[in-house]
């Protein structure tokens, strides 16, 4: 849309912490200036009738391997990169952090300069990157190739150090059979975004980390020792330690929808806002395409019934987006939309600081915003809305 002004209304609109009802968004000059009850229509300004559709601020999608056909281990570029994002904007992912699975330094080091690159040609949808490995744990490598996992050694550290002066957000995802309590202090300080997976860590050492600066655990129940009665292990200190917040996938594959639910039911008792829950595509090379395999350094992934696995069975990601997470966790969780819209949308802009607890809408770009169909099947962003892609 390319008017000074435009008004939206006839659906709920999602303020970033509750949907709103009987509303009217407002943009002006390309940014959000209000949002005020009324009648539909506004005289003085051109008007999108929403007809049910939920308008809300894009998703912003914190584990993203791939899309558009490609890995971004395949493609650590700042094409590859662009070709990623504009895969999950289609989605509605308005902003992805890209997502490094355990690889070599060198390949580390290509994505690192590639992030850099993208983010200085101002990339559209690039917040920073995410690499997740490969300090992590041979126990729990999942679809991580267990030759590449290692322990960080003080060069490893000092390449970290670097990348976390050099981009805005840095996230990685580590084990502590891979990493000590003092190379977690450095990374913390140097502002990396610390979390725990592919690890059997036990409920202990867990806390332990957390205190040290950890403040998330990766794709919560998947790629960790289970929640046991006498062993909570990293599940019973992600749900009950209020600093932690979550990763989910929740396409219902991956998670149980009965595991989903309790979940979130004791991260909503943990007195912080919305139970810290975000949910993560974990999206691999077929998102936002049709493609029935790829490749993942050499090993074959294959996509059937809305699964993504080795040939063995393991599953390698997820064939996943966000809107269809939404739709699991309304649907078969019975999850309030207004939360899982919050765990979507607020909480990973909170996990990467862009938005405070008290964060608002106004001002926001309308190229920001998605509009998501009234029965979550799809979302699109709505300054794209009928252009083809």
């Amino acid at each position: 849309m390319s008017q000074q002004s435009i008004v939206y209304g006839g659906g709920p609109i999602f303020d970033g912490h509750s949907l709103q009802q009987g509303m009217r968004a407002r943009f002006e000059a390309g940014k959000l200036v209000s949002l005020t009850p009324g009648s539909p229509r506004a005289a003085d300004a051109p008007y999108v009738d929403l007809a049910g559709d939920i308008l809300s601020p894009g998703y912003l999608d914190l584990q993203v391997n791939g899309g558009d056909g490609i890995m971004l281990n395949a493609e650590p570029s700042c094409a590859g990169l662009a070709r990623i994002a504009r895969a999950h904007r289609r989605l509605g992912a308005v902003q992805i952090l890209p997502t490094l699975i355990t690889d070599t330094p060198q390949k580390t080091a290509q994505a690192i300069a590639a992030t850099q690159q993208a983010l200085t040609a101002g990339v559209p949808g690039i917040a920073g990157l995410h690499l997740e490995g490969p300090h992590l744990a041979q126990s729990r490598k999942g679809a991580h190739d267990a030759a590449l996992i290692r322990g960080m050694t003080p060069a490893d550290l000092e390449v970290l150090l670097a990348a976390a002066e050099l981009l805005p957000v840095l996230m990685v995802t580590l084990a502590p059979e891979s990493v000590n309590l003092d190379q977690i202090r450095a990374l913390r300080r140097a502002g990396v975004i610390l979390s725990l997976g592919h690890t059997d860590a036990p409920y202990e050492q867990a806390m332990n980390y957390a205190e040290a600066g950890v403040s998330c655990v990766t794709h919560l129940f998947n790629a960790m020792s289970p929640l046991g009665h006498r062993a909570p292990g990293l599940p019973g200190a992600a749900l009950t330690n209020p600093q932690l917040y979550a990763g989910l996938i929740a396409d219902g594959i991956h998670v149980h929808p009965a595991t989903l639910r309790a979940a979130w039911a004791a991260k909503m008792g943990n007195p912080s806002p919305r139970g810290k829950i975000y949910l993560v595509s974990d999206a691999m090379a077929p998102a936002g395409s049709e493609i029935t395999s790829f490749q993942l350094e050499g090993r074959q992934i294959l996509r059937q019934n809305g699964r993504l696995t080795l040939g063995d069975g393991t599953l390698a990601g997820a064939d996943l987006d966000l809107t269809t997470a939404l739709r699991v966790l309304v649907n078969h969780c019975e999850i309030p939309l207004e939360e899982a819209l919050t765990a979507a949308v607020t909480t990973p802009r909170q996990v990467i600081g862009q938005w405070a607890q008290d964060c608002s809408v106004l001002g926001l770009a309308q190229s920001d915003f998605i509009r998501i169909q009234s029965d979550l099947s799809t979302a699109q962003p709505i300054c794209e809305i009928g252009r083809t892609a």
